[in-house]
């Protein structure tokens, strides 16, 4: 299997980012780690094992990226304000230089939005807001509301609310989204969410499929048992949705 390390400075972050990409062909997947993980996360919790034969046959092509959680919203020191800005940040380092860079070395058509927990809010709200960019979309036990409060998971950004939260926040600004042009396109994108019955935030993925539903977007929402929020799940849902 083709494994690459790549590190560069990011004009958008002003720091060092670094990335690994498995595979040599086929739909690029842009991979989001989990709240405390890293762009080699995926690699360690045996997630590219699980995808060995798609990714070993050309189907698909993994690009890994790097977080900065500890910059934004777990930065618990900085004011909330500044933990969207730096998030808004990382945002533009995605789009301007990932996605690109991925192109670069891919012309494949189709392009993936992937995380695992944080990861999959991440995923989400980046291809929600951005859906021409994408084709498809998988998050696995992902939150989609960063002002919830449930069980042991906080408001991320403690009760501050502006409209870079709000437009930050797909259970906030999807249920209000009416742009002929955003909407054409995410009913185009297939768009896989996939959650544990036991999961606190199943809740909060329930309301995304009905608003989903309600704006006429195909999607599935995927129930699995137990919470299903570690990398022994997501070992076994890779195969079968990616």
């Amino acid at each position: 299997m083709n494994r690459e390390y790549h590190k560069w400075w990011s004009d958008n972050l002003q720091r060092d980012m670094e990335l690994l990409i498995f595979g040599h062909a086929g739909a690029k997947v842009l991979v989001f780690p989990t709240r405390d993980g890293r762009f080699d996360e995926y690699e360690r919790l045996g997630m590219v094992k699980a995808l060995k034969h798609k990714i070993d046959e050309g189907w698909l092509q993994l690009y890994c990226i790097d977080a900065v959680y500890a910059e934004t919203f777990y930065c618990w020191w900085a004011h909330p304000s500044g933990r969207i800005q730096r998030h808004i940040a990382y945002e533009d380092y995605v789009i301007k230089e990932v996605l690109p860079f991925m192109d670069s070395l891919n012309p494949h058509e189709c392009t993936i939005s992937h995380g695992l927990s944080l990861g999959a809010f991440h995923a989400a709200n980046t291809a929600f807001r951005h859906p021409h960019l994408f084709k498809k979309l998988v998050a696995f036990s992902g939150r989609y509301d960063l002002t919830l409060n449930v069980e042991y998971f906080n408001d991320l950004l403690d009760g501050f609310y502006n409209e870079d939260v709000y437009y930050h926040t797909p259970s906030h600004f999807l249920p209000n989204l009416e742009s002929d042009d955003v909407l054409s396109k995410l009913k185009e994108m297939d768009i896989i969410l996939v959650i544990g019955n036991e999961d606190p935030f199943l809740e909060n993925n329930q309301q995304l499929s009905t608003t989903l539903a309600h704006k006429g977007i195909r999607h599935q929402l995927i129930l699995w048992n137990e919470r299903a929020h570690s990398g022994y799940y997501w070992r076994r849902m890779a195969p079968l949705y990616i």
